[in-house]
C-alpha cells in the first residue's frame, strides 16, 4: 500500500533551504517518488500535510538505552526483564519526539535491535557502539568502590568493558565489532555519571588507545572517545580516534588540532541541564551531581571555540533514564548558540556520517529510507520551539510507518 504525503514544504537538507510544495510517495520502507504534485495513487493514504514543513527524521548522535534510571543503585540491582522493558520505552518514546535514528555510545543494545527489528516493540534505528571501552577506575567502571578485585585485564558488564592493557582493549573492541557493533567508544578523561574517577582525570595511555583505533582502522569505520579537557583530547586524536563525545572543555589549540585532523565533535548540552534540575530527585548519587557543577556553562561556551576553529559539529544528547524526557530541548539550546541552519545541517549532514549510514536517512529524496517529521513550525525561522514535541511534531514516519499521527 503506497502513502503519500501531500501539500508539504519541504527542507532540502543539501542546501539547508526550503523548496516549494512537494508530494512524497512512500511504498514499504522507502521513499519512491518526491513531485510537485500529488500522483494518483487508488487506495493510497493520503496525508494533508498544507500549512506543514516536511523534515527527515531526527537523529540523535548520542544516546544511552542501558541506563533506564540515573539512581544508580537501582540499576545495578535491577531485574534484566524490567531493564529491557526499560529500554523499550526509551526507545519508543525517542521515536515519538521525532528521533527516527539514534547513535548509541554505550551498552549492549543487540537484544532491543533485534526486538525493534521483529516488530516486538516501537524504537528508533539504533546505530550501536556496542559496550564502551574504560580503564579500571575509569569513567565506565560502574563497579562499586568495595568491589571484588581481580588480576583479570578485562571485565564487562551492559555497559562497558573495564579493559586494562592494549591487548584487552584490543580484545574487547574485536569482541564489540564481531557483536555487531558499527563503530568503538574509549573513555580518555572522567565524567559527571561515573561513581570513582575525578572530572578532570586523564584515562588510558597512547598504546591501549592505539589498539582500539587500529582495530578500527582495520574494519574501515572508527573509534569515538569521551574526553572533556584539552589533554584528554590530544591524547585521543593523536592516536586515531576520530570523534570526541563532549568536548566541554576544548581550548583553542585543540580545537585547531582537532580541525587539522578532521576530528568531529558531539556536543551534549541539555544532559547537564538536566542533571542539575532533576537528577537529584530522580536518585542521581550526590557525588554526580556535585561533579555536574558548572559543566552546563562551559558545554555552552565549547560551541564558539569549536566553530570558529573549523571543527565540524554533530548534535547529540546523552541523556539518562528519566532525564530522556528532556530530548528535544537540545534544539533550543543550541539554536540559542547557532544558526538554524548549522544546527539542522549537525543533524542531517555530520550525523549521517557518523552513523555510517550515507544515501540512507537525512533526505527527503526518492531512495532514501521513509524516515520523516511533519511540523507546522518553520525549521529555519523558530527551530527553538521544536523543544516541544506536542507542539512541534504532527506525525512522524518511521521506516514507512507512520508512528504518530496528529493530524488525522
Amino acid at each position: 500500500m503506497l502513502t503519500i504525503i501531500e501539500n508539504a514544504t519541504l527542507l532540502d537538507t543539501e542546501t539547508m533551504r526550503l523548496v516549494g510544495e512537494r508530494a512524497v510517495t512512500i511504498e514499504g520502507d522507502r521513499i519512491v517518488a518526491v513531485d510537485e504534485a500529488a500522483p494518483k495513487g487508488d487506495g493510497a493514504r493520503l496525508i494533508d500535510a498544507r500549512g506543514r514543513f516536511l523534515l527527515p527524521g531526527f537523529i540523535d548522535a548520542h544516546v544511552h538505552h542501558v541506563i533506564t534510571t540515573m539512581d544508580f543503585r537501582r540499576l545495578a540491582t535491577m531485574h534484566a526483564a524490567e531493564r529491557a522493558i526499560g529500554m523499550a520505552k526509551l526507545s519508543e518514546g525517542m521515536m515519538q519526539r521525532g528521533f527516527t535514528t539514534v547513535r548509541d555510545t554505550g551498552g549492549d543494545t543487540q537484544g532491543l535491535i533485534g526486538a525493534i527489528e521483529r516488530g516486538l516493540c516501537r524504537g528508533a534505528r539504533i546505530v550501536p557502539s556496542g559496550r564502551a571501552l574504560s580503564q579500571t577506575a575509569g569513567h565506565g567502571d560502574i563497579i562499586p568502590r568495595e568491589g571484588l578485585v581481580c588480576a583479570c585485564q578485562l571485565h564487562s558488564n551492559d555497559f562497558s568493558h573495564v579493559a586494562d592493557g592494549a591487548d584487552a582493549v584490543r580484545l574487547a573492541a574485536r569482541t564489540e565489532l564481531r557483536a555487531g557493533s558499527v563503530f568503538i567508544k574509549i573513555m580518555t578523561s572522567g565524567g559527571v555519571a561515573s561513581p570513582t574517577d575525578p572530572f578532570d582525570s586523564l584515562q588510558y595511555t597512547p598504546e591501549e588507545v592505539k589498539a582500539a583505533t587500529t582495530e578500527t582502522d582495520h574494519r574501515n569505520t572508527y573509534t569515538t572517545s569521551h574526553a572533556y579537557q584539552p589533554d584528554a583530547i590530544r591524547l585521543a586524536i593523536e592516536n586515531g580516534v576520530r570523534c570526541i563525545e563532549h568536548g566541554n572543555l576544548i581550548d583553542d589549540a585543540v580545537a585547531s588540532e582537532m580541525a587539522e585532523l578532521g576530528v568531529t565533535m558531539v556536543p551534549t548540552l541539555v544532559t547537564y541541564k538536566a542533571m542539575a534540575e532533576i537528577g537529584a530527585k530522580v536518585g542521581l548519587p550526590q557525588v554526580n551531581v556535585d561533579k555536574n557543577s558548572g559543566v552546563f556553562e562551559q558545554g555552552r561556551a565549547s560551541i564558539e571555540i569549536a566553530k570558529r576553529a573549523g571543527v565540524e559539529l554533530g548534535f547529540g544528547t546523552d541523556l539518562l533514564g528519566e532525564a530522556q524526557a528532556w530530548q528535544s530541548q537540545e534544539f533550543r539550546i543550541r539554536a540559542e548558540l547557532e544558526p538554524a541552519e548549522d544546527v539542522l545541517r549537525s543533524i542531517y549532514q555530520t550525523n549521517v556520517k557518523l552513523c555510517r549510514l550515507e544515501g540512507e536517512i537525512g533526505r527527503v529524496a526518492p531512495g532514501m529510507v521513509a524516515d520523516l517529521v511533519l511540523s507546522p513550525i518553520n525549521p529555519l525561522e523558530k527551530l527553538a520551539d521544536y523543544d516541544d514535541p506536542q507542539r512541534a511534531i504532527d506525525c512522524v514516519v518511521g521506516r514507512g510507518e507512520v508512528m504518530v499521527d496528529r493530524i488525522g
